[in-house]
């Protein structure tokens, strides 16, 4: 017997519900079948990491939901949730019941830095920090630590960019944006002043998005800072931002540039990015 057709439309789960299970939703409703979707998530509500991992300061990459809803309107289209497979139901009997069943649940372990102290108190991973300020149904009950003066943030990504700018902020700049109430209560009572932000690369191949960066010169009680030191670059570091794949990293260095110029106005807060370090041990209480 033929599937994809009325009398037998090709039965599909999908199992997870961020953009790459809508996706794969949109493009078998495009297809030529019949088709029949359940899209299974194990959380109450769809829409994966660009619900719960873009930053709240930036509703318009969120505006893809939009697109999500609309995938999710189509007949053929069914959203399962609260349905954790291998718990809830066995990937066997997904199986057993569906013609094709396809995976987009991502890959959500943290990655170890694999040093003494990693595991100390006040220690804390991006997945952690960013799902607590989202409202991410795993983390929005931890706590964390802002009671002292000091933050440190580990890498030279957007991550990274986005846990430092959270942090940098005002409550009166971040009262405006879509962060969890919790996250902001406690954002109200930081104590931290100083927040560094430490990676094994050098300017020329920090992996921030420029835009990211940007952002930084205009927060309102934080002085982006870089040491001009450490914007002198060597012979290979100059060829590569030279080079056509190099000019988004050029135009990061020269954003760092206005970090190091930056004039300092008293403003309470400071973000110190510096390169070329790696972390090989943390030290504390406990």
């Amino acid at each position: 017997m033929s599937i994809g057709n009325e009398s037998n439309p090709l039965r599909v789960a999908i199992v997870g519900s961020g953009p790459s299970g809508f996706y794969a939703s949109e493009a078998l409703i495009k297809s030529d079948l019949t088709v029949e979707i359940d899209l299974i998530e194990r959380l109450p509500a769809p829409f994966g990491l660009v619900r719960s991992g873009v930053a709240p300061d930036h509703p318009k990459l969120k505006q893809a939901i939009e697109v999500y809803k609309k995938i999710a309107q189509n007949p053929e289209f069914n959203f399962v949730g609260n349905v954790t497979v291998g718990k809830d139901v066995a990937a066997k009997e997904l199986q057993e019941n569906y013609h094709a069943v396809i995976y987009t649940c991502g890959a959500e372990t943290d990655r170890k830095l694999g040093i003494p102290g990693e595991d100390l108190d006040g220690s804390y991973t991006a997945t952690e920090f960013v799902g607590w300020y989202n409202g991410h149904p795993d983390y929005r009950d931890r706590s964390f630590d802002l009671s002292h003066e000091t933050a440190v943030v580990i890498g030279q990504g957007n991550v990274a960019a986005d846990v430092s700018r959270i942090l940098a902020k005002s409550v009166d700049e971040l009262k405006h944006t879509d962060i969890s109430q919790h996250a902001l209560d406690a954002l109200a009572e930081s104590k931290i002043k100083t927040i560094y932000v430490i990676g094994r690369r050098g300017p020329a191949q920090a992996k921030f998005a420029s835009k990211e960066l940007k952002e930084f010169l205009e927060i309102e009680n934080c002085r982006p800072y870089i040491d001009p030191k450490e914007l002198k670059l060597n012979d290979v570091s100059q060829l590569e931002l030279e080079a056509k794949e190099g000019r988004g990293n050029k135009k990061n260095v020269e954003i760092f540039q206005k970090f190091a110029e930056f004039e300092d106005t008293g403003k309470p807060r400071t973000c110190i990015s510096t390169f070329l370090r790696s972390p090989v041990r943390l030290e504390g209480d406990g």
